[in-house]
C-alpha cells in the first residue's frame, strides 16, 4: 500500500484523477508497487525491425485540437506514412491533408536541437542541467504572482501535471490562449444549450443552414463533420440533405453548398431573425417572447439590411418548415464582431424555434475526470496577459504551445510588453517568432516521438481519452517532452511526492493503471496485457460516462442586434481574416506539403493573396497580379491581388497564416500577416477579440506579379478549355430544392 506520509488521496491527485463518478482501483495493481517501477520510456527498434517490412502504432494527431487518432507506418525505425485509426469516432480511419503533413513536422531540419540561453542577440547551446538550475535560480524568491505560464489549450496528463507544477511554485495565473478559437460560440451555445460544445448530427438533419461554420473545412472537427456530411447527403427518410450556407466570404463548405447567400458582414444576427419572423409568417408556432423580439425583423426591411432578397429569406423559411429536422450552425463569419455574441445567440435560437434541440443537437459525453478535461483559451485572457505584463507585473514567464508574438495584433505590442518580464522560457519544436524573444529556449520532442494522452473538446460519441506514444526513438537526443520537462521542474520543489516516476512514460503508466478500472480495464487483473492493449487501441472509450446536461432554453431577453455599421469613407473595405484549412493560425505553415498545397478556392500557393470582388476591382482599376497596399488604422501590408465573385463586394479577404519573420526556411518570408495590421476591437459580452471589425483602404503599388496557383495563370484552362467554368446563381438549376 502507499507509504504514511504520502496518502492515496494525494497520489490520486498528483496522477490527475478527480470527480465523484471515478471507479478506483486497489494499491499494488501488479507491476507497480509505491508508483516505482523499472521501464524503458522509447520504442526500441531493434525489437521489431525486419527489413523492408513495416509495423504499425496508434497514437494521436497533435497538427490541430480536434483530436483525430492515427496509424503510423514505420520501416526500418522509421516513420513513413499517417493514417487514420479505424476505431476512432472522431475520425474513422480517415485524416485531412493537415495531418498528413505531420511527418514534415517531425523530420523538419529547422527544428530546435539543444537547450538554447540568449546571449546577446545569439543563441548559446547549454546542457539541460545548467537550464533547469537557471530556473530554479531565477524562480528562487519570486513570488507566485510574479509568475505566468501562457500555453496553447491542452488537456490530458500533461494538463495535470502543469498544474501541479504551478501549485508547487504558488502561480495561479495559467493563461490559456487560442488565436482562432471558436469562444464567442462556444460562450453562446453555453447559454443557448447549457453546453459550450454539443454534439451536432448533421448526419440527421435533411436541411442544414450555416452561418459561416467551414465544418468541411477548418471549423471544430473537419474530418468527423466530412464523414457525417458524407452521409447527409445519402439523405434521411429518402430526402437528400440540402445545404445552405450564408456568409460573406465563401468557404470549403460553401463551394459544396446547394445554395450559398453572400450576406454584408455583421448582419448574419439580424438574417436569422428575419428568417424567424418569416417562420412566423408561414405559420410555425412561435412563443410569445420570440415572436415579440422578432416583430421588427419584416422581410423588407431585413433584406435592406442584409443584402439576402427577400424572395431568398421566404425561400429559406419555406425549407426549414418543410423538412425536419433541420441544424443551424453559426461559424467564424458570424462572431468575428463586437456583437458577435449577439449573431451566434440569434443564430442558435433558430434551433430551438425549429425543435432542433434535441435531436440534432444533442448533449455531449463528459470525461470522469475534471482535472484531465481540455482547457480551452480566447484571446481575452492574452489581453489580460499583455496589459498585466504592460504593467511589470510578472517576473518569470513561460511559454508553451503559443506564438502570441505572430497572431496578438500589432496595436496589443504584445512583443514590447513580453520584454519587461525579466526572463522569458519557451518550450519550443522551432524558434518561431515567440520563441525569439525568449531568455531561454527548451526543445521539444516532435508529437510523433512523445508521451500524452488527450481529451478530445468535441467527443464525437462517448467520452475518450486518447493516447499519444512515439512511433519511432527520437531524432536528435537532446530534445525533450514536455511531460518530462514539468517533471524535472516540479522535483525541483517537490521531490518527495515525484522522485517515485524517473521519466513521463512512468508518470503516466502509474497514472492509467492506478485508474484501471474506471478506464474500462476492470476485468483485466494483468498490468501489462492492460497497458498493451491501451497502446495498441490509441484510445481509451469511457464505458459509462455521463452526458452533459442539454438545455432546452430559449429566452430572448437582452438579445439586441446593431443597425448595420456605416460605411466608413477612410475606410471603405470590411477586412475578413480568413482561416486556411492547412495553415490555419499559422502553427503549421513551415510544412512544405501545406505550403504546396492548393489553397481550394484559389488554387494559389507558397504566397498570400487579398481577394477582391470582380466589381469592386474594375471599380477601382484592379487587375489580378497587381500588388495593392492594404491598409487600416493599426498599419499596412502589401499583397497581390485575386478577383474571386464568392465574396461581398464590400469586403476583402486575407487567408491567415503566413508572413512570418521566422518558424524555419520554410515559413519566414513567404506572404503577410494579416493579424498584425487588425484592429483592437472585442466582442461585448466574452472578450474575445473581433477578427471581423478591422476596415482598412487599398490602393495600387504600381508593382505586379503572375499569381502562381494550380489553375494557371491563364484563367484556369487546359487544352483550350476552362477547368471550373462560372455562371450566374440564376443560371443553376437546383430542381426546386431551394
Amino acid at each position: 500500500m502507499m507509504n504514511s506520509d504520502f496518502d492515496r488521496r494525494d497520489f490520486l491527485k498528483v496522477l490527475g484523477w478527480g470527480g465523484a463518478s471515478v471507479a478506483l482501483a486497489g494499491c499494488g495493481n501488479g507491476t507497480v508497487e509505491n508508483g516505482v517501477e523499472t521501464v524503458v520510456p522509447y520504442v526500441e527498434a531493434s525489437d521489431y525491425m525486419i527489413p523492408s517490412i513495416s509495423v504499425y502504432f496508434n497514437s494521436t494527431c497533435a497538427q490541430c485540437d480536434a483530436g483525430c487518432s492515427i496509424t503510423g507506418r514505420i520501416r526500418e525505425g522509421r516513420v513513413l506514412k499517417l493514417e487514420g485509426n479505424p476505431e476512432s469516432p472522431i475520425n474513422r480511419g480517415k485524416t485531412c491533408g493537415l495531418g498528413q503533413a505531420g511527418v514534415q513536422n517531425h523530420y523538419n531540419p529547422d527544428r530546435v536541437r539543444s537547450p538554447l540561453l540568449r546571449t546577446g542577440n545569439s543563441g548559446e547551446a547549454i546542457t539541460w542541467e545548467k537550464a533547469y538550475a537557471l530556473i530554479g535560480e531565477k524562480l528562487h524568491g519570486v513570488s507566485g504572482d510574479e509568475v505566468a505560464f501562457l500555453t496553447g489549450g491542452m488537456s490530458g496528463h500533461l494538463k495535470v501535471l502543469l498544474g501541479n507544477y504551478l501549485d508547487s511554485i504558488g502561480c495561479k495565473n495559467h493563461v490559456v490562449y487560442e488565436a482562432i478559437a471558436p469562444a464567442v460560440v462556444r460562450a453562446a451555445n453555453k447559454k443557448s444549450y447549457g453546453v459550450e460544445m454539443p454534439r451536432i448530427n448533421i448526419n440527421r438533419a435533411k436541411v442544414v443552414l450555416s452561418f459561416g461554420a467551414d465544418f468541411l473545412g477548418a471549423w471544430v472537427s473537419p474530418v468527423h463533420f466530412s464523414q457525417q456530411y458524407a452521409q447527409f447527403r445519402k439523405g434521411v427518410d429518402g430526402q437528400r440533405g440540402v445545404l445552405v450556407q450564408i456568409e460573406s466570404k465563401m468557404t470549403i463548405t460553401g463551394a459544396n453548398a446547394d445554395r450559398w447567400l453572400v450576406v454584408r458582414p455583421g448582419t448574419e444576427g439580424i438574417l436569422a431573425f428575419g428568417i424567424i419572423n418569416a417562420l412566423g409568417a408561414q405559420g410555425l408556432k412561435l412563443s410569445a417572447d420570440i415572436a415579440a423580439a422578432v416583430k421588427g425583423y419584416d422581410k423588407e426591411r431585413v433584406s435592406k439590411d442584409t443584402g439576402v432578397s427577400a424572395e431568398q429569406i421566404d425561400k429559406i423559411a419555406a425549407l426549414l418548415k418543410a423538412r425536419t429536422p433541420s441544424l443551424v450552425l453559426a461559424g467564424g463569419a458570424a462572431e468575428g464582431y463586437a456583437h458577435g455574441s449577439q449573431n451566434a445567440a440569434a443564430i442558435n435560437l433558430l434551433n430551438h424555434v425549429l425543435g432542433n434541440v434535441g435531436k440534432t443537437i444533442e448533449a455531449a459525453a463528459v470525461v470522469p475526470f475534471p482535472q484531465m478535461e481540455p482547457a480551452t483559451g480566447n484571446t481575452a485572457a492574452l489581453k489580460k496577459l499583455n496589459d498585466d505584463l504592460a504593467a511589470g507585473k510578472y517576473k518569470v514567464l513561460f511559454s508553451y504551445a503559443a506564438n502570441p508574438v505572430f497572431t496578438a495584433p500589432g496595436a496589443m505590442k504584445f512583443k514590447d510588453n513580453m520584454a519587461k518580464a525579466s526572463f522569458k522560457v519557451v518550450f519550443a519544436q522551432y524558434l518561431d517568432e515567440t520563441a525569439l524573444q525568449a531568455d531561454l529556449v527548451l526543445p521539444l520532442n516532435s508529437p510523433l516521438e512523445d508521451w500524452g494522452t488527450q481529451v478530445p473538446e468535441y467527443m464525437a460519441e462517448g467520452a475518450q481519452i486518447n493516447i499519444l506514444q512515439p512511433l519511432m526513438e527520437k531524432l536528435h537526443p537532446e530534445t525533450s517532452g514536455m511531460g518530462d520537462i514539468l517533471l524535472a521542474l516540479i522535483k525541483q520543489g517537490r521531490a518527495a511526492d515525484y522522485n517515485k516516476f524517473d521519466d513521463y512514460y512512468a508518470y503516466l503508466r502509474t497514472a492509467l493503471l492506478q485508474n484501471k478500472a474506471a478506464l474500462g480495464g476492470a476485468g483485466n487483473a494483468d498490468d501489462d496485457v492492460f497497458w498493451n492493449e491501451t497502446l495498441s487501441k490509441g484510445i481509451i472509450k469511457l464505458p459509462g460516462a455521463s452526458h452533459a446536461a442539454l438545455s432546452g432554453k430559449s429566452a430572448v431577453a437582452g438579445l439586441s442586434l446593431p443597425a448595420p455599421a456605416a460605411i466608413d469613407a477612410q475606410y471603405p473595405l470590411q477586412l475578413i481574416p480568413s482561416v486556411n484549412a492547412s495553415l490555419r493560425d499559422g502553427r503549421n505553415t513551415n510544412q512544405p506539403w501545406l505550403q504546396e498545397s492548393p489553397d481550394p478556392m484559389t488554387t494559389i500557393v507558397w504566397d498570400s493573396w487579398m481577394e477582391i470582388h470582380p466589381s469592386k476591382a474594375a471599380e477601382l482599376g484592379i487587375t489580378e497580379g497587381d500588388i495593392v497596399e492594404v491598409a487600416g488604422k493599426n498599419g499596412s501590408v502589401k499583397v497581390q491581388a485575386y478577383l474571386f465573385p464568392g465574396i461581398h463586394p464590400d469586403a476583402i479577404s486575407i487567408p491567415l497564416g503566413r508572413g512570418h519573420e521566422a518558424l524555419g526556411r520554410y515559413a519566414k518570408g513567404y506572404g503577410v500577416n494579416p493579424f498584425q495590421i487588425l484592429d483592437v476591437v472585442f466582442d461585448k459580452e466574452t472578450g474575445e477579440l473581433a477578427l471581423h471589425e478591422t476596415r482598412v483602404k487599398i490602393s495600387k503599388t504600381g508593382e505586379r506579379v503572375i499569381v502562381v496557383k494550380d489553375e494557371g495563370p491563364a484563367g484556369g484552362r487546359q487544352m483550350g478549355q476552362k477547368i471550373a467554368p462560372k455562371l450566374p446563381s440564376d443560371k443553376v438549376n437546383l430542381s426546386g430544392e431551394i
